[in-house]
C-alpha cells in the first residue's frame, strides 16, 4: 500500500519503517516475550497436577480447537471492521484468560477442566487476533521494502522468543508456572495498549454493503482455491504443524523432564530455536530467492530435526542445535511465504484468505496434539518422535512435486507513489505468524 511519507526520496529505502510498523512491531514483540514462555508453563502446570501426555494435549489441543472453529469468523470481521481494533479486543480476551489461569494455578486449586476451558477462551482470541493482524503489518509497508520489512518484523519477533523462552523456562523451575502465565497476561495487556496507537495510514476503499457474512466467506474460499500453490502448501503445512504441535507441545516436555533435568533445558532448547529465527531472519534482510516457494519449503524440511533429536536420546548440546536449525527453516518458510501472499492475494479479500490459511494450517493440530498421548502409549516415546519426524520429511518433500509451488517466482515491484491514490488498490498484507 502506499502510504504518506515526509521523508526525501533519496531515503525512501528507510519508509517501510513508519509509525504503524513500529507500533505493531513493538506490540508483537511484547506479546511474544510473554507467549514464548506460556506453552512451557501451561505443559508443566498439567505435569505438577499429576498428568500426562494425554492430559497435555488436551489443554493444548483445546486451544487449537478453538482457534479453528472460530477463524473463519475472524477473518470475515477483520476484513469489515477496522483490524486494529480487532486486534485489541483479541489481547483484552486473551490477558484475562491467561491471567484467570494464572491466578488458579498460583493458588494451587487449577483442574483439567478449567485448563482446558482457558485455554480454549485463548485461542477463541487467537482466533479473531490473527488474520486482523495478517494485514496490519502490511498496511504501512510499501512492497518495494516487503522482503526487507518482513525479515526485519519476524528478527524483531523471534528476538523476543529468546528471551521469553529461556525467562519461562528460568521461571517455571525456579517459583513454579503460575508467574510465568501471569507474565504472559500482562504481555497481552501491554501489547493491546500499544494497539491503541495504531492507526491506518490511508482510508481503506469503502465497502458497499453485501449479502452477508457467509457470501463473503464463500467469495474468500474461490479466492483459497483458484490457486493450487496456495492449498497444496496449506494443506502440507497443516500436517506438518499437527506433527510440529504433538512433538513439541507434548512429547517434547515429556522427553524433556525424563532425560534433559524439566523446564530449564527445555527452555533452552527453545531460546535455541528463537537464536535460529533471528539468525535467519537477518540473512533474510539480504538474501532474496528467486524462487520464494521453492526455498520455502527447503525450510520445512528442517523442521523435523528436533524431533529426530529427541528420538535419538541426543544431549542438551546436540537437541539446541536441532531446535537452532529448525528455527533458521521456520524464518526461511515464513519469509518466503509472506512474499508469496503479499504479490498474489487482493488486499481486499486478505483477511478472509489469511483465515482459511490459519484454519487449514491449525486444522490437525488439536487432533495431532491429542493423539500423542496415545501415539506415545503404542509406539512408546521415540517411536512418536521417529513417527512424527518422518511424516514432515515426506509430506516437505512429496509439496515439491507441485509445479507452481516449485515455480513460484517474486517478482519486482515497481516504486509506489508517495501519496495513496484512491483508484490505486493496495498490495496484500502478508501472512506473519505473529504472537498475539
Amino acid at each position: 500500500m502506499a502510504y504518506r511519507t515526509d521523508e526525501d526520496p533519496t531515503t525512501r529505502r528507510f519508509a517501510w519503517a513508519g509509525r504503524s510498523y513500529l507500533i505493531q512491531t513493538g506490540a508483537t514483540v511484547v506479546s511474544g516475550l510473554g507467549n514464548a514462555g506460556a506453552p512451557i508453563a501451561t505443559a508443566f502446570a498439567v505435569l505438577h497436577m499429576g498428568g500426562g501426555a494425554t492430559e497435555i494435549g488436551f489443554v493444548t489441543g483445546a486451544r487449537l480447537l478453538a482457534t479453528l472453529v472460530f477463524l473463519l469468523i475472524g477473518g470475515a470481521v477483520a476484513d469489515r471492521l477496522p483490524r486494529h481494533r480487532v486486534m485489541v479486543a483479541a489481547n483484552v480476551g486473551n490477558a484475562l484468560s491467561q491471567g484467570v489461569l494464572a491466578a488458579l494455578v498460583l493458588a494451587g486449586s487449577a483442574r483439567l477442566w478449567q485448563l482446558v476451558l482457558l485455554s480454549a477462551a485463548g485461542g477463541v482470541g487467537q482466533a479473531f487476533f490473527a488474520p486482523a493482524a495478517e494485514g496490519v503489518i502490511m498496511e504501512s509497508v510499501d512492497q518495494q521494502q516487503a522482503p526487507r520489512a518482513f525479515a526485519l518484523f519476524r528478527t524483531a519477533l523471534n528476538s523476543s522468543l529468546i528471551g521469553g523462552a529461556a525467562l519461562g523456562g528460568a521461571l517455571v523451575a525456579a517459583v513454579g508456572p503460575g508467574w510465568v502465565l501471569a507474565l504472559d497476561a500482562v504481555c497481552f495487556a501491554a501489547a493491546g495498549a500499544l494497539r491503541l496507537f495504531l492507526r491506518p495510514p490511508a482510508p481503506l476503499p469503502r465497502r458497499e454493503p453485501g449479502p452477508g457474512m457467509l457470501a463473503d466467506l464463500r467469495d474468500g474460499w474461490r479466492e483459497f482455491t483458484s490457486r493450487r500453490w496456495l492449498w497444496t502448501v496449506v494443506v502440507q503445512y497443516g500436517v506438518v504443524n499437527a506433527c510440529l504441535f504433538a512433538a513439541e507441545s507434548v512429547l517434547g516436555p515429556i522427553a524433556a523432564d525424563q532425560r534433559l533435568g524439566g523446564a530449564g533445558p527445555w527452555g533452552l532448547a527453545n531460546a535455541a530455536m528463537g537464536a535460529g529465527l533471528v539468525a535467519s531472519g537477518l540473512l533474510m534482510v539480504r538474501w532474496q530467492p528467486r524462487r520464494i516457494l521453492l526455498a520455502g519449503n527447503v525450510g520445512v524440511l528442517l523442521f523435523a530435526l528436533p524431533a529426530v533429536a529427541l528420538a535419538d536420546g541426543a544431549p542438551l548440546s546436540v537437541l539446541a542445535w536441532a531446535m537452532f536449525a529448525s528455527g533458521t527453516g521456520g524464518t526461511l518458510f515464513g519469509v518466503c511465504w509472506m512474499i508469496a501472499l503479499q504479490q498474489e492475494i487482493p488486499a481486499e479479500k486478505f483477511s478472509r484468505v489469511a483465515a482459511y490459511d490459519w484454519c487449514g494450517s491449525v486444522a490437525l493440530a488439536p487432533i495431532g496434539t491429542a493423539a500423542a498421548g496415545p501415539l506415545a502409549g503404542g509406539l512408546g516415546l521415540d517411536g512418536a518422535l521417529w513417527a512424527c519426524a518422518g511424516v514432515m520429511t515426506l509430506l516437505s518433500l512429496l509439496v515439491l512435486a507441485v509445479p507452481e509451488v516449485r515455480r513460484l517466482s517474486r517478482t519486482s515491484a515497481a516504486p509506489a507513489p508517495a501519496t495513496p491514490s484512491p483508484a490505486t488498490p493496495a498490495p496484500a498484507p502478508a501472512v506473519a505468524r505473529t504472537a498475539g
